[in-house]
């Protein structure tokens, strides 16, 4: 009974809402709102056929990739200042400065500002192991949900592009129902991902330290990652679920490079799978001592079940229901250890 967008808006100011109501961070929230703000507008102008409103929708469409991107920085990358996050203004901006005075462009100056920021998004994200700002208990599932929706931003340009051709071939009947499923499928699925509990950052001060690492010898990648089995063993910050790279490298008085790289070098293994390693062998042993797998995930630093069951089976082979007392048990701990070379 509602046109496609119409229910698309509904889940999406859902989402906005409820990341609101849990204290998530303003960029993602402002962000499923203009999804949802997006997908109303399409419901308008589609399915009502309110037509004044459709020179509106080429420009406000320009603002998801904007403000996609702002959210991907803030959420895993670097807190945004407001000056950084005004810079990007000149996207919609120049829409709608071609708009006004030559609408003509719009078919390429749209798909352009979406594939730019989706390209933008997955680049960032294969130039860099580690995301500082992501929770390490989320393992990859932050980097790979945006990279997801890097391409989801780049197949919307692609379906714009469609849409165009449609309208230089003379097929204007199939632009209705192209427009609404592309722009529908393409704003929930943005706003499904974005809006899960692994694509956010998480909370706390997030202040980074300079980044300006000397060149690293082996001496001294081997020196940190010891100073920081030490720190481990004193301070059991990975027990914390909210812990980013970040948070630990502050703490560290390391920059975030400098220590993401002794890591990688000393152990073969980035931070996050690293620190999880350490709240494996804590929960290892608190399963032997009779807690149940839930206490255990959560008194070992992991907020989801399927993240805890992921890396628990990496660590040790096997799931945690099959965890048991047995002379084995001290073995693999044992050698749970050696790998990540903890006491």
């Amino acid at each position: 009974m509602l046109p496609i967008p119409a229910f698309v808006a509904l889940v999406l100011g859902y989402l906005a809402l409820r990341t609101y109501l849990s204290g998530g961070r303003p960029p993602l929230v402002i962000f499923l709102a203009i999804c949802a703000l997006q997908s109303c507008l399409v419901t308008l102008v589609v399915g009502y056929e309110i037509e004044w409103l459709r020179p509106i929708l080429p420009v406000s469409a320009t603002i998801v990739p904007v403000l996609a991107w702002v959210t991907f920085q803030d959420a895993l990358v670097s807190r945004m200042a407001l000056r950084s996050m005004a810079a990007h203004v000149a996207a919609p901006v120049f829409a709608l400065f071609c708009r006004l005075f030559a609408p003509e462009t719009l078919d390429f100056v749209v798909p352009l500002i979406f594939a730019g920021y989706g390209g933008a998004i997955l680049l960032r994200l294969q130039s860099a192991s580690d995301m500082p700002l992501a929770r390490l208990e989320a393992g990859p599932i932050p980097a790979v949900i945006w990279q997801v929706l890097g391409w989801a931003l780049i197949a919307s340009a692609i379906s714009d592009v469609l849409i165009a051709m449609a309208f230089a071939t003379g097929n204007e009947n199939w632009t209705g129902w192209m427009i609404t499923l592309s722009s529908s499928l393409v704003l929930l699925f943005v706003g499904l991902l974005s809006g899960s509990p692994s694509a956010s950052g998480s909370p706390g001060d997030e202040r980074q330290i300079p980044h300006s690492p000397p060149r690293q010898t082996r001496a001294e990648d081997i020196k940190i990652v010891a100073n920081l089995q030490a720190f481990l063993s004193r301070e059991p910050m990975h027990l914390d679920p909210n812990l980013t790279l970040a948070r630990l490298s502050r703490r560290m008085h390391l920059p975030e490079k400098r220590l993401s790289t002794a890591v990688n070098r000393a152990t073969g293994a980035n931070v996050s799978r690293y620190i999880n390693s350490w709240r494996i062998r804590h929960a290892c042993g608190l399963i032997e001592e009779g807690a149940s797998i839930t206490e255990a995930m959560l008194a070992s630093g992991f907020n989801t079940k399927s993240n805890f069951n992921r890396e628990f089976l990496r660590e040790t082979g096997i799931a945690p229901s099959k965890w048991q007392r047995k002379p084995l048990v001290t073995s693999k701990v044992t050698s749970l250890a050696k790998a990540s070379g903890s006491p």
